[in-house]
């Protein structure tokens, strides 16, 4: 039993690792996107970015040869309009009018989305320090974002930002419900939705923005964006909710908005005054203490 209990330890220890690697690979997506913006439209970036990642994975792919059931095929495809061409289409296009940082506090706000819909499903109760995360959040994320209303961006941009929270929250625990069942490989969590997402994406932005026409510093960082922040942070993230509960890793997530608040400002010259400083920390203790459960509680549901 004590054997059982390190090994369930080590696993969570380094699934938690790949979520924090996935969170720092992830926090330079938004100082990347700001580059790219500068010659694409947001949606047929978004969409080059992740159909081109599925591209990278369709050699391993037809290599392992991995057969799925109809109703996987049609629950993969969902997944991947629900993360990519909306939630993804929503955040690009957002960054438009939003600073990187600000586009990065979309991931203090899936912790208490993933919590929501928890709750919503398997009828967990909230307790108070969790509520009190809520409150910390809800002040903080106040507290930061009227700067950026007040400095011109529309109310459209942040609500824009809201729609891609509730998207990546939706896929989480989506991904999640397949993962522990161990019913879909992780190359196959990562890859479909990234293939059915992103043409859905790259055809609305072709629609939508025209024929592209990137430069090669916007090509540049679409294939360092699709390679890297695409398919090594999916595959890790994906990977890792094989052992971690959604709540669980998306809190981890919260270290991104510090660190893209750190790197925009040394890349993109985004100065964050202490106020708004002092309201990022708050917002990412507060989502963390949202997601605080009793060791006891924890306990009792292991066999």
């Amino acid at each position: 039993m004590r054997q059982d209990s390190l090994n369930e330890g080590k696993t969570h220890l380094i699934a938690a690792g790949e979520v924090v690697l996935a969170a720092a690979i992830w926090a330079t997506s938004f100082v990347a996107i700001k580059y790219g913006l500068a010659s694409l439209g947001p949606l047929t970036l978004a969409g080059l970015r992740f159909f081109l990642a599925f591209l990278m994975l369709v050699p391993v792919l037809m290599a392992k040869g991995l057969p799925l059931a109809p109703r996987r095929w049609r629950r993969l495809a969902v997944m991947g309009l629900v993360q990519y061409t909306i939630g993804n289409g929503a955040l690009f296009s957002s960054l438009k009018g939003l600073s990187s940082t600000a586009g990065s506090l979309l991931y203090c706000f899936i912790p208490l989305l993933t919590a929501g819909l928890e709750v919503v499903w398997i009828k967990e109760r909230i307790s108070a320090p969790q509520l009190l995360g809520v409150m910390l959040v809800v002040g903080g994320s106040v507290r930061f974002f009227i700067p950026e209303i007040t400095d011109g961006a529309s109310l459209g941009h942040v609500a824009l930002l809201g729609l891609a929270a509730v998207s990546v929250a939706t896929f989480s625990v989506m991904v999640r419900g397949l993962a522990r069942t161990g019913e879909v490989d992780s190359l196959s969590l990562t890859a479909f939705p990234l293939g059915f997402g992103g043409a859905g994406l790259l055809v609305l932005g072709i629609a939508v923005e025209g024929l592209p026409s990137p430069t090669p510093v916007a090509w540049g960082v679409i294939v360092g964006m699709a390679g890297v922040n695409t398919v090594t942070a999916f595959l890790l993230y994906t990977h890792a909710l094989r052992h971690l509960k959604a709540t669980e890793a998306s809190v981890i997530l919260n270290l991104s908005p510090i660190a893209t608040a750190l790197i925009a400002r040394s890349t993109l010259g985004e100065v964050i005054q202490p106020g708004r400083m002092i309201a990022l920390v708050v917002i990412v203790a507060g989502a963390i203490l949202a997601q605080w459960r009793p060791r006891a509680k924890r306990s009792t549901t292991r066999t």
